[in-house]
């Protein structure tokens, strides 16, 4: 009888004095890294997004994808080029930039971070989105690719505009420093 007593005691002292285990609420930048990732390497597209996430960038990050072929792994950054969260003119635009290649590339071991940013294309009623025959909702205007050996010279290439794409409009709007 003290046998069956003494386990029901132990019983109820180990139920009772367990504290429940929650996990820790994730952060902003988790919850972002893992929503906005994409690609054939998601795992390696959420691990940058929390290094990017963790930083509220004046032209905000839509998507973060990578994917490899082989050996061979490339992340993309797509950047809203609307909507800004504070006044961005061309140089702080590029320093944005800048600092979202390096921060890429300092996260992963990709070879290669292509950066573009859209704005939305009006898209009348009951149009097609999906698909083969799909209209498009977006557009590009702005976009740089960048290797690992070309970090290095990645500032002087964005301030002469080599090898990067402007739409004039999307220049002419950053001349301002307006809000998007």
């Amino acid at each position: 009888m003290r046998c069956i007593c003494a386990l029901a005691l132990i019983s109820v002292v180990a139920v009772t004095s367990a504290a429940p285990v929650s996990a820790a609420p994730e952060s902003t930048a988790d919850l972002n890294a893992t929503a906005r990732a994409a690609g054939n390497r998601h795992d390696e597209a959420v691990k940058i997004g929390r290094v990017l996430f963790a930083t509220i960038w004046p032209a905000q990050i839509m998507r973060i994808r990578v994917d490899s072929v082989g050996r061979h792994s490339i992340a993309g950054l797509m950047l809203s080029a609307v909507k800004f969260h504070q006044d961005l003119d061309r140089a702080g635009f590029l320093n944005e930039i800048e600092l979202l290649v390096r921060r890429t590339f300092a996260t992963s071991g990709v070879e290669e971070v292509d950066v573009w940013a859209t704005v939305p294309i009006p898209v009348k009623a009951h149009a097609n989105v999906s698909g083969d025959l799909a209209e498009p909702t977006s557009r590009t205007v702005f976009a740089v690719t960048c290797r690992r050996d070309q970090l290095s010279g990645l500032v002087a290439r964005l301030s002469i505009g080599q090898g990067v794409y402007w739409a004039e409009e999307f220049k002419a709007r950053l001349h301002g420093g307006e809000r998007g």
